[in-house]
This record gives structure tokens, C-alpha cells and sequence, in this order.
């Protein structure tokens, strides 16, 4: 697969991060990459070399200190080592080699310096299924993801980590024993290096991939629910949202409606006039965070075809410029945004658990034989509770704060790594709470009989009870909640719903 000048959209990544073949720049990235570099040897070299931040100074606070030519190597291996002080729990694979893939990329514009062979020993680790050991605690998302990407590059100069499956090593042995010698950095490699935002777009990448599903789900559950509850499917109505208009709202309600079609249940004549908000206010809920996804994945997008490191060369018009690529801003509020529109699914979703356990609309209190004797699905709900209220604690806007760095000269941070951070943990809650909505709502359409249900939601509820089945009393429900999350978001619930909108064709004519 090739690595070049085209921009990639989020589904591109997708398919790069399924490839498994041969990694390897297109012939366009080569040459910038090479006259790139070129052209800053020239910069430097001879009667008339430029003084360039971070290739012959130091960095930061330090940028007016001459480095000698004899000492560049050196300078830029040691930003490395300095700069590699992340702290915490190891970034997930899947997230590092998200990473790894979009600093090759970013890199690869030739605007950066380094060198073609640096590239290509990054892309080695990619064709061998080498990923280096990366703490995911230390960005101020400033001069982008410095602690990080030093650990991600660490390993070119034989130090750091490197492992498979979970299972990290001193680098120095992996090179050994791949025939790899340590690289030693030209001038300003390693800046170029650990500049960037990659980490905190890597998690916003992998957050979108995540939210497409959740953003499906919650459609497909919410139908369930409804059917669950005897609900009504006027407040889908495509003329309701015709006329007000906002495309999130549409698509969410035309996906509700598609998983009704042929609900014997829907015709029967309801006693409520109208249903709570959290049935009623599905569309314009659910819809309001479809539009925030849309908008963070244009922003996002743009970020996988930058470059994001400094200073910047431009070999066609002979200049090296500094400016503040780097700068997390741009990601660090669409991160903080997707955060936001992350929680309300999960928020409206435990509304919908909460009432079904209500004891109305035909359905026992807390959907069991026998209450007060059987609790029921009163706990899970509990749980979901608990889940939506840290949510509402880690929606506090990362990007809202900053700090002083580098003895003042970095003076303003966008803290986008903390709420990259922030937003993965908010995602898994809301998946939990998804799951514990589908099984309350399993168990309310059990109990009220799955004669005349939509087919499609009858389906899912099938599918689900092949692998949680009916609780007629009181049992351990751990395993349970944990086994309808893995089913939905990455067993086969999630290739059932997929198949199933596949299925429907639920965009045709949105």
C-alpha cells in the first residue's frame, strides 16, 4: 500500500489500518521527501547558512543557543531521549499504530527535513507488526504530542521499546535480531519527529470509527425500546423534520423508522397521547450529535493531510519558516465537542432504561416476576446512571484550560491529549450503556410477547438472546452486561446491524 501526496479521508485510514501487506512511499512523496531534504543541507551548509530553530539551536526556551555543526546529530538525538518522559498506562496498539501510520504521512509532504531512510525503518515496523511502547500521559497538545510521538520514534535510535500483541522489549534486541541498525538523525530529524499532533488525531480518528457505530446503535436500540415500550412512531414522521431541516435529525429519524417497517405492534392503538422526551426526542437528540460528528470529522480530515511539525521548509520558494503548526487547538475542540455529543446518546439512552422499568405501559416494575422478591434490571440501570454521571464530570472542556511550559515560552497549550484521553473513556461508557439499554429492552419485548414485532428489531433481539438469554429471576448480571457490549460493538451484534442497514438502504434518498 502506498503512502503519498493524496489526501486520506477517515475511511482511507480505516482500510490502511487493515492492510497488511507492503507499506511503501509513492514515488511523489519520494522525491519531496528527498528534494526536501536536499534543500536544508543547503541551508545550512557553507558562508551563507541560516541559523534554523532546532537544527543549529537548541529548542524551546533555548532557541537563541548556537549548537556547532559537530554537535547536530547529536542534538537531535538527545531531544528524543529529553522528550520521552510520558507517563501512565500504555497507548492501545490499535491507537499507536494509528499514530505511527498518520506521522509517516504527515511527513511524507516533504515539508519536514528527514530523511527517506527514517521513513522507511517506520514503515518497516508497520510491514513487521512492530509497534513501539507509548504512555499515554504527557502532551500538553503545545508543540503538539511531544512526549508521546518520542516515545513512538524512541526506537529508531535503538532505544525504547518495541513490541507485538501486548508484549514490548528493549528496542535494541528487536533491532538485533531484525537486522536493524540504530539510525543516526540528520539535522532537525528529530524535531520533525516529535513535532505533530498525530497522537491526539490518531485518538480522534479511532474516536470517529467508534461513533459511526455508536451513532448506528443508538438508532437501531431506541427502536427497540419503542417497541418496547408501545411506543409511538409520529415523532419520526419525515415531515417533522422536513421543515425544520438539520440533516442529523433526518437521518436519525429515517433510520427509527426503517427498523419499524412491519411492526404488527405499531398499529395497535396507543393510550398516551404523547411519549417522554426520551422516546418523543429521539431524531432531534440523537441527530444534534450526528451533525457534531459530521463536523469534527471535516476538521479531522483536514489534519490527516497536514503537516504539523516546525519550523517548515519549502524547497520550491527557498524558505524555512517557524509558526505554530503544532498548535493542538483545531483538534483539541472538536475533541472536546465529540465528547459532548459522545455523552448524550448514553444520557438519553439511560432515560429510555429508566422507564421501562417503570411499571407502566403494561410492563411489570423492573421487568420481573415476583418484585421485591426479584429485583429485576433495577441495578443495571444503577450502573447506567453511574456510567452517564462520569460522563457528565469528563464533558468539562480540556481545551478550556492552559499552562506555562518551557519557562514561558510556551505560554498557551490547547490541552487537546487530555481530552483525547477523556473522550475514549467517555465512549466506552457510553457503549456499556447502550448494551445495558438492549438488554432492557430484551427483556421488556420478552415479557410483552415478540409477536408482531418489527423484523428487523426482532433480529436483533434474537441475535442477542444467543448469547444473553431471558431472566425469569434474579441472577448474577456481570457477565451479562459485559457480554451484550462485546456482542453489540465488536461480536456479531455488530455485523448483524450492519448487515441489517446494509440491508435497508437507509440512506437512499437522505
Amino acid at each position: 500500500m502506498q503512502i503519498g501526496l493524496t489526501p486520506w479521508g477517515i475511511t482511507d485510514v480505516a482500510k490502511a489500518l487493515n492492510h497488511k501487506g507492503n507499506w511503501r512511499l509513492s514515488p511523489d512523496a519520494i522525491r519531496a521527501v528527498e528534494a526536501c531534504e536536499a534543500f536544508l543541507t543547503s541551508a545550512i551548509s557553507g558562508a551563507e547558512a541560516r541559523t534554523i530553530y532546532g537544527v543549529n539551536t537548541g529548542f524551546g526556551d533555548l532557541a537563541n543557543t548556537s549548537v556547532p555543526p559537530e554537535q547536530w546529530g547529536e542534538l537531535q538525538r538527545r531531544i528524543l531521549l529529553s522528550h520521552a518522559c510520558g507517563v501512565g498506562a500504555n497507548m492501545p496498539e490499535d491507537l499507536v499504530r494509528t499514530m505511527l501510520l498518520l506521522k509517516v504521512k504527515a511527513l511524507a509532504r516533504g515539508h519536514s527535513g528527514v530523511r527517506l531512510a527514517t521513513l522507511e525503518r517506520m514503515l518497516d515496523w508497520l510491514r513487521m507488526g512492530w509497534l513501539p511502547r507509548v504512555p499515554e500521559q504527557g502532551s500538553l497538545g503545545a508543540s503538539g504530542d511531544l512526549a508521546p510521538l518520542a516515545h513512538l520514534v524512541l526506537p529508531l535510535i535503538g532505544e525504547g521499546e518495541l513490541g507485538r500483541n501486548g508484549v514490548y522489549r528493549p528496542a535494541a534486541e528487536v533491532m538485533a535480531e531484525e537486522g536493524w541498525s540504530p539510525l543516526e538523525l540528520g539535522p532537525k530529524e528529530g524535531l520533525a519527529l516529535i513535532n505533530g499532533t498525530q497522537m491526539m488525531l490518531a485518538y480522534g480518528v479511532q474516536s470517529l470509527l467508534r461513533l459511526e457505530r455508536i451513532a448506528d446503535w443508538a438508532d437501531a436500540v431506541a427502536a427497540w425500546s419503542l417497541e418496547a415500550w408501545h411506543g409511538k412512531a409520529e415523532p419520526f414522521h419525515p415531515a417533522i423534520h422536513r421543515i425544520r431541516g438539520h440533516r442529523g435529525a433526518i437521518e436519525s429519524a429515517a433510520r427509527v423508522r426503517t427498523w419499524l417497517q412491519g411492526s404488527h405492534q405499531q398499529l395497535e392503538p396507543r393510550v398516551q397521547v404523547q411519549d417522554p422526551y426520551s422516546f418523543r426526542c429521539v431524531p432531534q437528540v440523537h441527530g444534534a450529535s450526528r451533525d457534531a460528528v459530521a463536523h469534527a470529522t471535516l476538521t479531522l480530515a483536514s489534519e490527516m493531510h497536514a503537516v504539523t511539525d516546525n519550523p517548515l521548509i519549502f524547497p520550491e520558494e527557498g524558505l524555512v519558516l517557524s509558526g505554530g503548526n503544532f498548535h493542538g487547538q483545531p483538534l483539541a475542540l472538536v475533541l472536546d465537542y465529540l465528547a459532548l455529543a459522545a455523552h448524550e446518546w448514553g444520557s438519553i439512552s439511560e432515560r429510555r432504561t429508566f422507564k421501562l422499568l417503570s411499571g407502566r405501559q403494561g410492563l411489570p416494575p423492573f421487568l420481573v416476576g415476583e418484585p421485591g422478591l426479584n429485583s429485576g434490571w433495577m441495578i443495571p440501570q444503577y450502573t447506567a446512571a453511574s456510567l452517564v454521571s462520569q460522563n457528565k464530570q469528563l464533558c468539562t472542556p480540556a481545551s478550556a484550560d492552559s499552562i506555562d511550559s518551557s519557562n514561558g515560552q510556551e505560554d498557551h497549550v490547547s490541552m487537546g491529549a487530555n481530552g483525547a484521553l477523556k473522550l475514549w473513556r467517555i465512549l466506552d461508557n457510553v457503549e456499556q450503556v447502550l448494551a445495558i439499554e438492549a438488554l432492557t429492552a430484551a427483556q421488556a419485548c420478552d415479557l410483552r410477547g415478540t409477536d408482531g414485532m418489527s423484523p428487523s428489531v426482532l433480529q436483533l433481539q434474537s441475535g442477542l438472546r444467543e448469547f444473553v438469554s431471558f431472566s425469569a429471576v434474579d441472577r448474577y448480571l456481570h457477565p451479562h452486561l459485559i457480554e451484550a457490549k462485546r456482542w453489540m460493538f465488536a461480536g456479531e451484534g455488530n455485523a448483524l446491524r450492519a448487515k441489517l442497514e446494509s440491508d435497508h438502504r437507509l440512506m437512499a434518498g437522505l
